[in-house]
């Protein structure tokens, strides 16, 4: 059974609003990253850039969505999938993303780890991120 935006709020304990709705709903039906712009291109009749902005901002805060590499150069988002009908509010984000480079999707890939890396003495790792290009398996 398919999670309804509304589930998602209520469960992130955040105010339901039409733009929180319309939002999480656009992520769910594109399952892949979109940017800012992607979603103010399916929404503008509906939301301002502004909105959708904040709406985006409160998001991360509230560990909803998580920041995808890519290399378009635009910062894209995906909506996260850790189950937080358990109290896991927070979780990894370091996982692999894969770009296809027929339809231009990012997805994540939650089930694919990322290698260990043996940082040099007075380094500190503050994020990690792994983007595989290639075809994805709709394309294929």
């Amino acid at each position: 059974m398919a999670i309804s935006p509304l589930k998602i709020l209520q469960d992130h304990d955040l105010r339901v609003t039409s733009c929180r709705q319309e939002v999480l709903k656009t992520f769910l039906d594109k399952d892949a990253a979109l940017s800012h712009a992607d979603l103010e291109f399916v929404l503008k009749d509906d939301f301002d850039r502004v909105t959708l902005y904040r709406t985006l901002k409160t998001f991360l805060e509230k560990d909803l969505i998580h920041k995808v590499l890519d290399d378009s150069g635009a910062t894209k988002y995906a909506l996260c999938s850790h189950d937080h009908t358990k109290g896991d509010h927070h979780h990894d984000h370091e996982h692999v993303h894969f770009k296809c480079e027929k339809c231009g999707k990012t997805i994540c890939l939650e089930d694919s780890t990322l290698p260990k890396i043996k940082l040099p003495e007075g380094f500190i790792n503050k994020e990690t991120n792994l983007l595989i290009q290639g075809i994805c398996n709709k394309c294929n």
